[in-house]
């Protein structure tokens, strides 16, 4: 028999490349369908909101108010004013394609998970008008392509992480609203962030000010 030839391999191995890539992708917005409906699991959704998130369809991109770009990755979640109550899940932070997580205005409680310092694609984390407590992660300083941070009007705690300071993409800053304590970084994008950014928060402060001025 006569050896088979570079040419005769090189279609074959070009159709195993599509169908290895086929396989990843499809595995890939499984994935992403299994940390939504871990997500939806632990939301009370009184109004059938989430109706449509059927853990059975194989890629989520035909959800209610999820986005998938052209390889079927969920990049989007816009689900503001929903009425959902719950806690966030850290299963979330499984969508590693998102660029967009809008939760604000519905009844979030518990903490921001840390995990979410691995949404490396996240631009935008809108999380206001909730009831959402605990620490702003420091992990949150990974998130080297976040433009908007929205977490005002919950009841967040603690200090601003140093951390946020490095996020050199960041325009805008909104933690308004909580009852953060500690000295409000001055360094990166902090430098231009207006003092609305910071509004109500009885214990935080600027560099210089005294503990007293704070109601400490």
């Amino acid at each position: 028999m006569a050896p088979t030839s570079a040419g005769n391999l090189a279609p074959a191995t070009a159709i195993l490349v599509v169908v290895v890539a086929v396989v990843l992708a499809a595995a890939a917005a499984s994935q992403d369908g299994d940390a939504l409906t871990e997500f939806r699991k632990g939301m009370s959704d009184p109004d059938g909101a989430l109706a449509s998130w059927d853990p059975d369809l194989v890629n989520p991109c035909t959800w209610f108010r999820v986005t998938c770009n052209a390889d079927n990755r969920v990049i989007r979640l816009d689900l503001e004013e929903m009425n959902l109550s719950g806690h966030l899940s850290a299963d979330l932070a499984r969508l590693d394609q998102l660029q967009f997580m809008e939760i604000a205005s519905n009844n979030i409680e518990g903490p921001i998970p840390p995990e979410f310092g691995n949404l490396e694609n996240l631009i935008s984390l809108d999380l206001c008008n909730n009831t959402i407590s605990g620490p702003i992660p420091p992990s949150l300083g990974k998130l080297k392509s976040l433009k908007f941070m929205r977490i005002d009007h919950n009841l967040l705690t603690g200090p601003i992480p140093n951390e946020l300071a490095g996020l050199s993409n960041l325009m805008i800053l909104n933690v308004s609203n909580n009852d953060l304590c500690g000295t409000i970084p001055t360094s990166g994008p902090f430098d231009h962030f207006p003092p609305s950014s910071f509004a109500n928060n009885p214990r935080l402060r600027y560099p210089g000010m005294d503990d007293d001025d704070t109601g400490r």
